[in-house]
């Protein structure tokens, strides 16, 4: 390079900024009737060009370093400064240099040019910019390694092919490597580029297999406050990797049962992520990032749990008092059948017994389905007031945990309504609630309703605000088809057990909606809610004490029993 360009860069990179992360997380989540799984994109997580860093600076919290910043800002945000004599081929050469000044002002070319170019990233890779990248992921000196993963964090930004091309090189090996840098900086880039990676399907089981328990040891457990204090200290510079990182591990969560199970079965992860969480929210920080991050990350981990966890963990939940498809089995209890009062206080009384031994001292994956966790989920719920995706995440881990017929399932269901009494901050969400938070938000309802001892309180609680979701007429704003499901399901668990709840629905204008629900089979998503509200109608119309304001509201017989 001509001898001035490469002075001006020594001296702008004497005071260098962190190259942090800007930008947003995207979050999309699938919801299935039984349990509530959460996914996650790419988050924005690039170093910023030069010229992008200056226009950045309102991001930056560091007055000091931005007024240092600023004093030389303006060489390096012209088309004529900075980088005026270096092309991408002469960059690319410049990082086997054997001059640590070369390397440094190849690599921040690389970062500079890909940071919103995607032409310049694919003739990086075809010049074997990634293998030279990778090498000096590792260098003695540190200009050199915070410019080398600063560029490639940019590189894989949003490009498979060079996400692939990294790992290739044994990428993962050497991030690894350098992630026991004591250089926040350096950190923070490989936290970045972990995150970037881990939004490719793909790599996700293997960046499991081959990052969780260094990044566990590394940085979970000594950013969460799980070691040492217990406190969770964190510099500006600190939780932002802590913020990488648990990004990274919300994306692997939404991937294969095998990773599940790794990040279940991996010493300490669990514990930093309740940790974080529980401490969190003791200091008043519910809306923090990483919380969302790590709230998601519980919520996936709960997926499917009682069919993933170890069968010794699930034959000491379940006791003795079912067979494998679920159902009570027919022992007797010394000389009572299962039906009689002795045998139902039997089971209670086995039921405390259980619940005494599993509440102690909980470690790793057990904090999954620990009886403290509810208590965790529902202040989620009443404290965080601005996160949507942490409260969504939060009913949903509450909707897996809850789900099914398994003995846990009702234990921590009726838990949740009878001592946590979740129903309250359940409902205030779901009168505020978008489609996303609707679906874990009715589908945690329709669990508790199948579980709930005492149907008749429970029906005065919820009928009215369910049945003002429902749409009544072709210009209602109809929420989506599996949340009206998740509805009708609620009314009809309730209905079967409790007259209160068809009283109820009848008082609430409720008829008037599910007959509509019920006519619509324009598609298949309405042919499945129309088939669930004549099923509740049917329930409905056993009720003989109703059949008068049935036909008052000028229903008749046929209408209620025809599909």
């Amino acid at each position: 390079p001509a001898r001035r360009t490469l002075q001006r860069f020594q001296s702008t990179n004497r005071s260098r900024l962190s190259t942090g992360s800007f930008g947003s997380i995207q979050a999309a989540s699938q919801a299935g009737i039984g349990t509530s799984y959460m996914g996650m994109v790419e988050h924005s997580s690039r170093a910023p060009s030069v010229r992008s860093l200056a226009e950045s600076t309102h991001h930056l919290q560091d007055q000091r370093a931005l007024e240092m910043y600023n004093g030389h800002s303006t060489l390096l945000s012209h088309q004529s400064g900075g980088f005026d004599d270096i092309d991408l081929p002469s960059a690319v050469k410049y990082l086997i240099a054997s001059d640590p000044n070369l390397q440094v002002l190849g690599a921040a070319y690389l970062q500079h040019k890909c940071y919103s170019d995607s032409n310049a990233k694919k003739q990086a890779r075809s010049l074997q910019a990634m293998p030279k990248l990778v090498k000096l992921f590792n260098s003695p000196n540190q200009e050199v390694q915070r410019h080398a993963t600063g560029a490639m964090r940019n590189l894989i930004y949003d490009n498979v092919e060079n996400k692939l091309a990294l790992v290739e090189e044994n990428g993962i090996y050497e991030l690894m490597r350098t992630l026991r840098e004591p250089d926040d900086e350096l950190r923070k880039n490989v936290t970045g580029i972990l995150w970037n990676l881990s939004s490719s399907d793909n790599l996700k089981d293997r960046l499991a297999r081959d990052t969780l328990e260094q990044l566990t040891d590394l940085v979970l457990v000594p950013l969460s406050g799980l070691g040492g204090s217990g406190v969770i200290q964190q510099n500006p510079s600190e939780a932002e990797i802590f913020y990488n990182s648990t990004g990274f591990l919300r994306n692997l969560s939404s991937a294969s049962q095998q990773t599940r199970q790794k990040m279940r079965e991996c010493h300490g992860l669990v514990d930093s992520m309740i940790h974080y969480v529980n401490s969190s929210l003791e200091v008043g920080k519910s809306e923090d990032k990483s919380v969302e991050n790590a709230v998601c990350v519980l919520r996936n981990l709960s997926y499917r749990l009682y069919d993933e966890m170890p069968p010794s963990s699930l034959q000491r939940l379940e006791g003795h008092r079912r067979n494998n498809s679920g159902m009570v089995t027919g022992e007797l209890v010394g000389c009572f059948s299962p039906q009689s009062k002795k045998a139902r206080e039997h089971y209670l009384n086995a039921d405390i017994v259980t619940f005494t031994e599993v509440s102690k001292d909980p470690k790793g994956m057990e904090w999954l389905w620990n009886p403290q966790i509810v208590g965790i989920y529902n202040r989620l719920l009443q404290r965080c007031e601005l996160n949507k995706h942490t409260t969504e995440a939060a009913s949903g881990a509450l909707q897996n945990i809850t789900a099914g017929d398994r003995r846990w399932a009702g234990v921590l269901s009726r838990l949740a309504l009878e001592q946590e009494r979740i129903l309250n901050p359940v409902l205030d969400r779901v009168r505020t609630a978008d489609h996303h938070q609707l679906r874990s938000l009715t589908g945690l309802i329709r669990n508790l309703s199948r579980h709930a001892r005492n149907k008749d309180e429970m029906s005065t609680k919820v009928v009215s605000h369910l049945i003002e979701k429902l749409p009544g007429s072709i210009g209602d704003k109809a929420p989506p088809a599996d949340v009206i499901v998740n509805i009708i399901a609620v009314l009809n668990n309730l209905v079967v057990e409790s007259p209160m709840a068809a009283r109820d629905i009848v008082y609430f204008d409720g008829l008037r909606k599910l007959f509509y629900i019920k006519k619509r089979r324009d598609s298949s998503d309405n042919e499945k809610s129309s088939r669930a509200a004549a099923s509740l109608l049917g329930n409905m119309w056993q009720y003989t004490k109703l059949h008068r304001d049935f036909k008052m509201k000028g229903y008749r017989k046929e209408d209620f029993l025809s599909l």
